[in-house]
């Protein structure tokens, strides 16, 4: 009986961990949202060259430039689906962290279904280039792919 109790006891906490991160990221994504929003009907131009000098970048640089080109075509109807995008997303990761803390069935299949379905691109990417923040996102996302794999397989059993 103590072992049972033991193993739903580590089970819980990292089902909590993966939920807090899950949550976390939609709460990133909710606040970038409104971010958003406070450019509405504003030079977002000159907001994302404001940006790039205060992180000191180049702006003649590949990135800068591809960023700096694309907030130049931006406007106010395309920040509004943007931020209605960020809304949504966020909305599902929140809902999944909620589920995954309250160790709900639905919740860790969910995670395995939207966490797996980003692997085939991530071993793309790294394939292509191997960065550290490519194998980084790889590799968080395998290990949580996995550990909500066991945990499924853990509660195809009656939880106690």
């Amino acid at each position: 009986m103590a072992r049972k109790k033991k193993r739903k006891q580590l089970g819980t906490g990292g089902l909590h961990l993966v939920a807090l991160f899950e949550g976390a990221k939609g709460v990133l994504v909710l606040v970038t949202g409104f971010g958003l929003l406070a450019y509405i009907h504003k030079d977002v131009h000159e907001a994302a060259v404001q940006l790039v000098r205060h992180f000191h970048l180049n702006p003649a640089s590949h990135y800068p430039r591809v960023f700096l080109d694309l907030m130049e075509r931006v406007h106010s109807p395309q920040l509004w689906a943007m931020a209605g995008a960020a809304l949504l997303y966020a909305s599902v990761r929140i809902a999944e962290a909620i589920g995954l803390w309250l160790r709900q069935r639905w919740a860790e299949w969910f995670g395995v279904l939207t966490g797996g379905i980003y692997i085939p691109v991530e071993i793309y990417e790294v394939t292509r280039s191997v960065t550290w923040p490519k194998v980084t996102v790889l590799l968080v996302n395998g290990l949580i792919v996995a550990y909500l794999i066991v945990e499924v397989s853990r509660s195809g059993k009656k939880r106690l």
